[in-house]
């Protein structure tokens, strides 16, 4: 499956790809998706978003992955920078390929510049990828791309071809922990919890049932819906309680956010030991 591009003759050195893959039985990888957001791109960056200003239009992203030359300054690229500012002027929305049953959900699946919420995963396309006189990078497209969150499900439902789970986050989920701030595009309705869409094509690796009380990770595509966090969920693992996530030395941390000029987020981690 080719998805904007016809087929493999489209496809050039320096292009990125998102590929699916299927392990054969001589070890190999054949590619079932390729996926090309942004042709003309030349810098990639991937991760959750921290921040959307809502007085400009500036998003600020926790790069985990960036490809392609980077930052520049002082005219030497190829700088790593885990926290750059975008400019949201131009972009193009996307929602990433890679799932198929979008259409048949209960709700319009949207991602657009006034529904983008901080804690959500994208990967941000740009032309160039430098910091100016304080002007943040150009975004050239801003694609919503499959993320995991850990939580306890509280309720269940049907909801047509598919069952509606109420999970309850992790109190360390990025949702909980980011959509709060105060400044933002976005106020989520309770960002303490995401509505998990589950059908037939869900895969189900997880030992513990899907059931009330059980803690689960779950895997998708998480949308802003007026505020309600909805999740087209793909796969289904074992969660993780929050205790267990406790430090046994007695150690707690604390998030600071401090908003700088163009909506930029910096944070600190503040450790106090009890």
């Amino acid at each position: 499956m080719f998805q904007g591009v016809g087929d493999a003759s489209a496809l050039s050195p320096g292009m990125f790809l998102n590929v699916d893959g299927a392990i054969r039985p001589d070890g190999s990888l054949l590619a079932t998706r390729i996926e090309v957001e942004d042709s003309s791109a030349t810098n990639d960056s991937s991760g959750p978003v921290m921040f959307v200003d809502n007085v400009v239009p500036v998003l600020q992203l926790y790069g985990r992955t960036e490809l392609g030359s980077l930052q520049t300054i002082n005219g030497q690229s190829g700088i790593y920078f885990d926290t750059p500012n975008f400019g949201l002027n131009g972009s193009v929305f996307r929602i990433s390929g890679q799932f198929t049953n979008l259409q048949n959900l209960p709700f319009v699946p949207t991602f657009t510049a006034s529904n983008i919420v901080a804690g959500q995963n994208v990967d941000i396309t740009s032309a160039n990828f430098s910091l100016t006189g304080g002007i943040p990078t150009s975004a050239s497209s801003i694609t919503l791309v499959p993320q995991t969150i850990n939580g306890t499900v509280i309720a269940s439902r049907q909801s047509g071809s598919f069952v509606d789970y109420t999970v309850s986050l992790a109190p360390y989920d990025l949702f909980p922990t980011l959509a709060v701030q105060q400044g933002q595009t976005t106020v989520l309705n309770n960002a303490n919890q995401v509505e998990v869409y589950i059908d037939s094509n869900t895969q189900q690796l997880s030992t513990q049932a899907l059931a009330p009380g059980n803690t689960l990770r779950f895997y998708g595509l998480v949308f802003n819906d007026n505020g309600t966090l909805r999740m087209d969920c793909a796969q289904v693992q074992d969660g993780v309680t929050a205790t267990s996530q406790a430090s046994s030395a007695g150690v707690r941390g604390s998030s600071q956010a401090d908003r700088r000029a163009f909506g930029r987020l910096v944070l600190r981690t503040v450790t106090t030991t009890h």
